[in-house]
């Protein structure tokens, strides 16, 4: 999957990941009113506003860019009829060409992080048939637990050909409680970074590793470091955008070929047309603000890698 994503990226010219992270608050006022009127104010109103909403943006940008990253926090939030909306939102951006990136920030002990490798990237028996539950191309994960907690993940991406994008320095400003700590002169996210390079070593695609990391826009020294630690991992960039990042702070995560990172912008795409640079589009046609801001976006990272 990582040779498709890489292809992606390459045909695009887009190192840009959508996220798919829609809250109600996000969602013009036409689609909730059709929504409830034909499920009423409940779970499955909402759940279909959700589902509308991201289908309409997914319309307007697939051309652009070559994956998304639903967050699933997003949608459980509605329980089992979000659930159904975030199945519909994957399904569909599979069918458009998309590479899915499945935000669920997973990790546990190894027979719980089996389950959910299963049930996101792999296969699920059930009696004499199996069955790819939600069927995401990669997942985030969380490496708190130790490599317990992600080699369940990294054996159902050699067997299924999928991929992970392992958290190593979060784009949240409290972050580094944890992760800026010390341990043996070099901070945490050092150490996990390395493990990540050596994970990523026995899962390799043509040029790069199916062991990605996540490294947040916001803490572009660090990326740099970090892209030297890992060099065959792409590296997911949150924090584009609405946290702060903007092109200029992203040009160490890349490669000099220029490849090696795809950087997320979330809200600063589903969320354009609240802002004023986009207020002109309107409501209505909230799908039209969302392009004009991948196209904005993807102008923004072009030119400083450019111009490094």
């Amino acid at each position: 999957m990582i040779n498709r994503l890489v292809s992606n990226i390459k045909k695009t010219g887009a190192p840009i990941v959508a996220g798919l992270d829609p809250m109600l608050g996000y969602i013009p006022e036409h689609i909730k009113a059709a929504a409830f009127a034909e499920y009423g104010e409940t779970l499955e109103g909402a759940s279909e506003a959700v589902w509308q909403f991201n289908k309409e943006i997914v319309d307007k940008i697939y051309d652009l860019i070559p994956a998304v990253k639903p967050q699933i926090a997003m949608y459980e939030q509605f329980g089992l009829p979000g659930l159904a909306a975030f199945k519909k939102t994957v399904d569909y951006c599979k069918d458009k060409g998309l590479v899915v990136i499945g935000d669920i920030k997973r990790g546990d002990i190894g027979s719980t992080s089996a389950a959910y490798a299963a049930g996101h990237i792999g296969r699920v028996q059930v009696g004499e048939k199996s069955y790819a539950p939600f069927d995401e191309d990669f997942v985030t994960v969380n490496p708190y637990l130790g490599s317990d907690g992600v080699n369940p993940f990294i054996d159902v991406c050699k067997e299924e050909k999928k991929g992970l994008f392992i958290l190593v320095k979060t784009s949240n400003p409290s972050s580094g409680e944890f992760q800026d700590q010390l341990i043996g002169g070099k901070p945490l996210y050092e150490l996990v970074g390395e493990k990540v390079a050596e994970w990523g070593a026995s899962c390799m695609g043509d040029d790069y590793s199916y062991i990605g990391a996540v490294v947040g826009a916001t803490y572009p020294a660090m990326g740099k470091v970090l892209r030297k630690i890992m060099p065959k991992a792409y590296i997911l960039v949150p924090g584009y955008g609405a946290q702060g990042g903007k092109g200029a702070d992203l040009v160490h995560f890349f490669n000099e070929d220029g490849l090696g990172a795809i950087v997320n912008s979330s809200r600063g795409i589903i969320a354009a047309y609240k802002q004023e640079k986009y207020s002109r589009f309107g409501e209505e046609n909230f799908g039209d603000a969302s392009r004009a801001a991948v196209e904005d976006m993807i102008s923004d990272i072009k030119g400083a890698l450019e111009s490094r």
